[in-house]
């Protein structure tokens, strides 16, 4: 899948099947990886800094720092000027009336060099969601119908619950 970072074991295969001689088709048809996969990875090695050895026995995540080094964008000055301000960022968003479009055009004025409307709104939001983290929880009903005993620790499996719902006035009653 397009994006997606490979294992170092996968990338230490990689050069030691190409350090033997083999293929580019060879050496993607055997790890499953596309031949521009493979490419763009041997030209990494190619352009590295350390010889080939040096890269097999680097541990896993030093040798994914020198394949991956992470996007640009991060190491920009402009990101580390908005990471600065994100804090004010989202006092003001607190506040009635403000709006991101005036958030940015304030930016702008303070820094003229920063980012444009659409890229400030992505890491905008990006932070913000960062902040506040959520998480999808997948459950079937009466899949978990019991408790454990606060007094006792014991684990009681129930035959029914009845239950009330806040906020919704539903009484529930589940019978197996």
């Amino acid at each position: 899948m397009a994006g997606k970072t490979k294992p170092m074991s996968k990338i230490k295969q990689l050069i030691q099947l190409h350090e033997q001689g083999k293929g580019i088709k060879f050496i993607a048809r055997t790890l499953g990886i596309s031949k521009n996969t493979v490419k763009a990875h041997l030209e990494k090695v190619a352009t590295s800094k350390l010889d080939v050895q040096s890269l097999i026995e680097l541990e896993d995540p030093i040798l994914e720092e020198e394949f991956h080094a992470g996007t640009p964008a991060y190491k920009d000055e402009r990101y580390d000027h908005f990471i600065s301000q994100l804090d004010y960022f989202a006092k003001e968003l607190q506040r009635k009336g403000v709006t991101k479009m005036l958030l940015w055009e304030e930016y702008r004025q303070d820094y003229p060099q920063g980012y444009g409307h659409s890229q400030f709104f992505f890491h905008l939001s990006q932070q913000m969601v960062v902040r506040h983290p959520s998480m999808v929880l997948q459950h079937h009903a009466g899949e978990k119908l019991s408790y454990i005993d606060p007094q006792t620790g014991e684990f009681i499996h129930c035959q029914v619950l009845v239950a009330c719902l806040p906020h919704t006035r539903i009484i529930v009653l589940r019978w197996p």
